[in-house]
């Protein structure tokens, strides 16, 4: 496989470049940046949902920035861990792999498992990359098991992995949180989750996930964007924007929640 195509563009986002572009100038049009974040949630539903959300958590990193973001997304499908090392190709073109990093995380490399079955946790992400960041690369990688456990390893991975590269990185972890429920039950469950994300207490994060049964779809991504940065000296989190998808489709009684936060 020479590249990874794209699976989803036409469905969750613009498959024709001028509108691809044309909307994601929109929806940076009147977001301000707020600093240079080391690491972002981001959503990964339709850009007609979760765009302007999404918006708001790049918006978030120095615009100038021109390294290699990490991207962290839950696999739908229910693959093993993996990363990918071929080009990813978006309506706007091709989002160069950063090969280096990649060789220094050691995970197992599966191109079939990214693109099988219309993934979207990480597509989703790209266009916002290629579009802000043209000058970036990427190193996709696909959570499998979302434990506690494999978020403490796979973060172990990535933190020797970043201490050998010493290059600029931005991780994003891409993540929906609740699942089609009402907009009041999304909007208490997601913001009591999201309370222990600000104190950068993974562990509590991961305990309210569960002891609420929070329909969150990339908690391990978050948790592992968290314990990396925590370990290279970031300390605040922040909440950007919070909404839900009954504000596009006017539905509020089964709704998906959509959080952008910003670890500094």
């Amino acid at each position: 496989m020479k590249s990874r195509a794209s699976t989803v563009a036409g469905m969750f986002y613009p498959g024709e470049p001028g509108r691809l572009r044309q909307l994601l100038s929109e929806l940076f049009r009147n977001v301000t940046s707020s600093g240079d974040a080391a690491g972002v949630v981001s959503p990964h539903a339709g850009y007609v949902y979760s765009g302007k959300t999404a918006a708001k958590a790049f918006a978030a990193f120095d615009e100038k920035f021109d390294g290699t973001f990490l991207v962290i997304g839950p696999s739908h499908r229910g693959f093993p861990t993996c990363i990918s090392q071929v080009p990813w190709e978006t309506p706007l073109g091709m989002l160069e792999p950063d090969i280096e990093l990649g060789s220094c995380i050691h995970l197992p490399v599966d191109e079939r498992a990214m693109s099988y079955g219309s993934e979207n946790s990480l597509e989703v992400q790209m266009p916002f990359i290629q579009y802000r960041f043209p000058r970036s690369r990427i190193v996709p990688l696909m959570m499998g098991h979302q434990t506690l456990q494999e978020v403490h390893r796979i973060s172990s991975i990535i933190i020797t992995a970043l201490e050998k590269y010493q290059k600029p990185v931005k991780i994003v972890a891409s993540s929906d949180f609740s699942h089609y429920v009402s907009a009041e039950k999304a909007y208490r469950d997601d913001h009591y989750a999201i309370e222990a994300l600000l104190q950068m207490n993974v562990p509590e994060f991961f305990s309210r996930i569960q002891s609420h049964n929070i329909t969150a779809c990339g908690y391990g991504p978050i948790g592992c964007m968290m314990e990396v940065l925590r370990t290279r000296g970031k300390t605040r989190c922040d909440l950007l924007e919070y909404t839900t998808s009954g504000e596009t489709s006017g539905d509020y009684d089964q709704v998906v929640g959509y959080a952008a936060l910003a670890v500094r």
